[in-house]
């Protein structure tokens, strides 16, 4: 007897042949560039160009306007031809770069039809050439100028480099003699001085002049100034005489001339004779350009005597570094105290589980990322205007930006923990606070360690800009100096805060050892 059997083979279904794209529509859509790729599916590509060509080309246009192509106005501001040839040789070369990446999109388009798209890093290359080279022009770079200028700032370099001659002062003599000039010319002039015999004496050319003019694109003033010629005698013989100039209600600087400041050696007689320009300075409450102002020019020599003593700008930079690292210290305790429970609010995968809790998650998530978005500088200027100047309000602003900071990175620490523990917890029954306290504070306490370290040392950072508009701190002395022009004392600051940075980076590197 025989038996037969049927096997029943299982029947794949037929796929379907996909449809082919249409070669033509394709480039008629490829005429907006990067059309014709998202239809033929070139997602990427056709994003990419989309975004790349009409940027190119507004881009340009903008960059010929700003560089007086179409320049309409005075004949004295207009562009020199120098100028125009080279905005113009700049849009040309742009506008080659775009069409070579328009002409390849076209060509693309036939090739990805076909199935055989073409290489895409030639054309990568061409645009990240044309935007570097836009970025070049808007930054206004020029290598030339910098190394050609590079000598005039090196006397600066090694003021800031080495400033300890101006931190540890000894006892001195002042030898000096003044005279007074009115900025601009009134209707009387200042009296001059007495001359007594002996005594040091300076005697001026002008009672009476213009200050010199802002300084210019090019590093000089326009005006540069009334010329004041200087003679002396009655000082120290062989020794040296630096120049001060005293505004009325305000400190006394150092002028400068040809980027050093002004300095002469008297003579064997202890005479001496020097010239510069009446210098630019502001006063309190503003200049009034027709009412004049009665300066002082002071010629002096100091003598040094007694044992090496910390000078006045040493033991204000060190309460002021003091008081920089106290607001940081605040300022961070302040963020962490807020920021924690923040953070857990802003993981999402605490609080996906309902439709309330996510939507906790979305607002607290999106506060932080607009408060994390103003720079501490921005929240210092409107914490001024909240509580006035001083440490508190550069506390303040570094308080706020501290907590959606580090609110961000501990809510990403949690998110990023191992979800094991959390679901074993979750199966006991424990509600949402339980959970917390024994699945993820336990794993997370080291990144959170690690990053309250880590923002100690940049609110350290921070603080020396935000003492720039009166936030205290380090930073509010070391923007009076450099704009009196004392970068000796300018670097004392430098020199404390790179101290400070490092050895909170060091400290900071031993705590993360101990923690993580």
């Amino acid at each position: 007897m025989t038996t037969s059997t049927t096997t029943i083979t299982p029947t794949a279904e037929t796929p379907q042949p996909r449809r082919s794209k249409s070669l033509v529509l394709a480039l008629i859509l490829a005429i907006i560039p990067g059309l014709g790729h998202l239809y033929v599916g070139k997602r990427g590509r056709g994003l990419l160009i989309l975004f790349t060509v009409p940027s190119l080309i507004l881009l340009t246009l903008w960059r010929m306007n700003v560089g007086g192509a179409n320049y309409v106005g005075p004949a004295a501001a207009a562009p020199s031809d120098a100028q125009l040839r080279a905005v113009y040789g700049m849009a040309f070369v742009l506008f080659l770069f775009t069409f070579l990446i328009y002409a390849w999109s076209l060509w693309d388009v036939v090739r990805c039809v076909r199935g055989q798209p073409l290489p895409a890093r030639l054309v990568f290359i061409a645009g990240t050439l044309a935007f570097f080279i836009i970025g070049w022009d808007v930054t206004q770079i020029n290598v030339e100028k910098a190394l050609t200028r590079l000598p005039e700032i090196r006397f600066r370099l090694l003021q800031l480099a080495w400033p300890w001659d101006n931190a540890f002062v000894r006892g001195e003599e002042r030898i000096q003699a003044a005279a007074d000039i009115d900025t601009p010319c009134g209707e009387t002039m200042p009296d001059l001085p007495p001359e007594v015999p002996g005594a040091p004496y300076i005697d001026v050319n002008v009672r009476c002049g213009d200050m010199a003019g802002p300084v210019g694109l090019d590093g000089t003033r326009n005006p540069p100034g009334t010329l004041v010629q200087v003679e002396g005698r009655g000082f120290r013989p062989n020794k040296l005489v630096e120049a001060w100039w005293q505004p009325p209600g305000t400190s006394e600087f150092r002028p400068r001339a040809e980027g050093r400041n002004v300095t002469v050696i008297a003579d064997a007689n202890g005479a001496f004779n020097v010239a510069f320009n009446i210098p630019n300075f502001t006063i309190p409450g503003g200049n009034a350009p027709d009412v004049p102002l009665r300066s002082r020019l002071i010629m002096r020599q100091i003598e040094e005597e007694g044992d090496l003593r910390p000078s006045e700008n040493l033991r204000l930079a060190l309460g002021q570094i003091m008081e920089t690292i106290f607001l940081a210290l605040m300022a961070t305790f302040v963020g962490v105290i807020l920021a924690v429970p923040l953070s857990f609010l802003a993981a999402r995968n605490l609080m996906s589980g309902s439709p309330l809790t996510l939507l906790i998650y979305t607002l607290v998530r999106l506060l932080m990322n607009i408060v994390r978005s103003i720079e501490p500088l921005i929240w210092a200027v409107i914490a001024i205007v909240w509580v006035g100047l001083g440490p508190f309000a550069g506390t303040v602003a570094l308080s706020l930006h501290s907590i959606a900071s580090l609110g961000k990175l501990y809510s990403e620490a949690i998110e990023s923990i191992d979800p094991g523990p959390l679901e074993a917890i979750q199966s006991t029954g424990a509600n949402w606070l339980q959970v917390i306290v024994y699945a993820v504070i336990p794993q997370v306490i080291p990144p959170f360690v690690s990053f309250t370290v880590y923002r100690w040392d940049v609110n350290i950072r921070s603080s020396t800009i935000i003492g720039a508009v009166g936030g205290g701190g380090i930073g509010f002395l070391l923007i009076q100096w450099i704009r009196l022009s004392d970068y000796d004392s300018a670097g004392i600051a430098v020199w404390l805060i790179a101290i400070v940075v490092s050895v909170l980076d060091y400290v900071s590197s031993q705590v993360r050892t101990q923690f993580v």
